[in-house]
């Protein structure tokens, strides 16, 4: 049995709770609410004015859902595959509701299949994959042809073909932060496109290598250094991933979110002083993808630990307007004062936990102290639902919809017993 038949009928076989098909709702809006608020974005326009010309096409339909999803650097992240989950398997079962209905449930288990799919190959590539490729550009796409393969009822042969066709087109490089290009955005739509087109051929009879994964000319040997195969298929009996998988607060990379719960944790605290130096300690992946002492962009601003940490100081928030010309301006000279190494007990707890600590050293010479082994949206430190129905609000509300509730209580349904999503309200909502 190769890796990929192994995944389908471990995911195929483990038991779902009501509480797993409520926990996926919950994603499942979360993501709904970060695509309707990607349109409000310039690549988002551009992506929409792409998409225009090719609205009946399922699979192009998933590749701007997809896209917009991962625009505003709200998503969900599982922390130990490093896969953004909602934004490749989300947009995929929205593609194929706007042409057939399909009930609730089934809808459900698809997103849920293909979070576990997603993560479990993640949790496979080992750390050096993350170096060079971007987790969710190639992990992505078994997560989407899982939940293409649930939705549209293949067989698990047909499931194992279409894991493997969309194992072999996995790409997406980290090259794109060099510029602040607007690939990462592409990457999702890829992803999510690249497993659907892959299950409807499988659905056909088009075949895909059953080792994609562990063959010797497979994934594993061709983008991994030091892979962890036993990592696809260990603890089957684990709880679903979509439950170990964290929610952003905060509209920034991942990365540094520790680094801005801790703080915002001293704000309060500081009360005006006069901040002489800030140490950050972190864990080496957040200071690889994220230490960015300028932010000349928007886009730079999400991706720096510097700007992040000056802009929680000097605001005791973070949103959307933190990272806008002024408040980047506001935060350059704090931001100068912002120090980052890499230490332990970060270092040794990545990827399993992604924390940060946070050393505010005052003229006065006084310290302010804050450690984050986790953070607000992990697992251990959930939102609980009415939190992540309120970021779901905000966000469709960013995205020009002024009456959330059609699409809050349509997808919330699913997991209460609705028969089946009425796409209308959403598809209208992100068009």
């Amino acid at each position: 049995m190769t890796l990929t038949e192994g995944l389908v009928e471990l995911i195929r076989e483990k038991p779902v709770s009501d509480a797993d098909l409520h926990q996926t709702a919950l994603f499942t809006l979360d993501a709904v609410a970060k695509m309707i608020a990607g349109r409000n974005s310039e690549p988002g326009r551009k992506l929409l004015e792409w998409g225009a010309t090719r609205q009946g096409d399922a699979a192009r339909r998933a590749l701007v859902m997809g896209g917009l999803t991962h625009i505003l650097e709200v998503d969900d992240i599982h922390r130990a595959s490093v896969v953004h989950t909602g934004c490749v398997t989300v947009p995929v079962a929205l593609s194929l509701a706007a042409d057939q209905e399909i009930p609730g449930e089934t809808f459900l288990k698809g997103v849920l299949y293909g979070f576990e799919a997603s993560c479990r190959v993640g949790m496979a590539v080992g750390p050096m994959h993350y170096k060079v490729w971007h987790n969710t550009a190639t992990c992505g796409p078994y997560g989407s042809a899982m939940t293409a393969a649930t939705i549209l009822d293949l067989t698990d042969e047909q499931t194992m073909h279409a894991l493997g066709n969309a194992g072999t087109q996995s790409a997406g490089l980290w090259e794109f932060l060099a510029t602040g290009a607007m690939s990462k955005h592409l990457h999702a739509g890829r992803a999510a496109e690249a497993g659907l087109v892959a299950a409807e051929l499988a659905a056909i009879g088009f075949t895909g290598p059953p080792a994609i994964l562990e063959g010797p000319a497979g994934f594993f040997a061709g983008a991994c250094p030091d892979p962890d195969p036993d990592a696809v298929l260990r603890d089957p009996d684990a709880e679903w991933q979509v439950n170990l998988t964290s929610i952003k607060p905060w509209p920034a990379c991942r990365h540094t979110h520790p680094a801005i719960d801790a703080s915002l944790a001293v704000f309060d605290e500081l009360n005006g002083a006069d901040i002489e130096r800030i140490e950050v300690e972190t864990y080496q992946a957040a200071i690889d993808v994220c230490n960015r002492p300028v932010a000349n962009s928007e886009y730079e601003g999400k991706f720096s630990l510097q700007h992040c940490v000056a802009a929680a100081l000097q605001r005791g928030k973070v949103d959307f307007s933190a990272f806008g010309v002024e408040a980047r301006k506001d935060a350059a000279e704090l931001a100068t004062k912002v120090t980052v190494s890499a230490g332990d007990p970060y270092v040794t707890s990545y990827p399993a936990s992604w924390g940060a600590g946070i050393s505010v050293l005052l003229a006065d010479g006084s310290k302010l102290e804050s450690s984050k082994p986790e953070c607000k949206g992990d697992p251990e430190a959930a939102l609980n639902d009415e939190e992540m129905i309120s970021k779901a609000r905000d966000l469709i509300r960013f995205g020009g919809v002024n009456d959330p509730e059609l699409v809050v209580e349509g997808i919330m349904g699913m997991a209460e017993g609705s028969a089946s999503l009425d796409i209308s309200s959403v598809m209208a909502s992100a068009a």
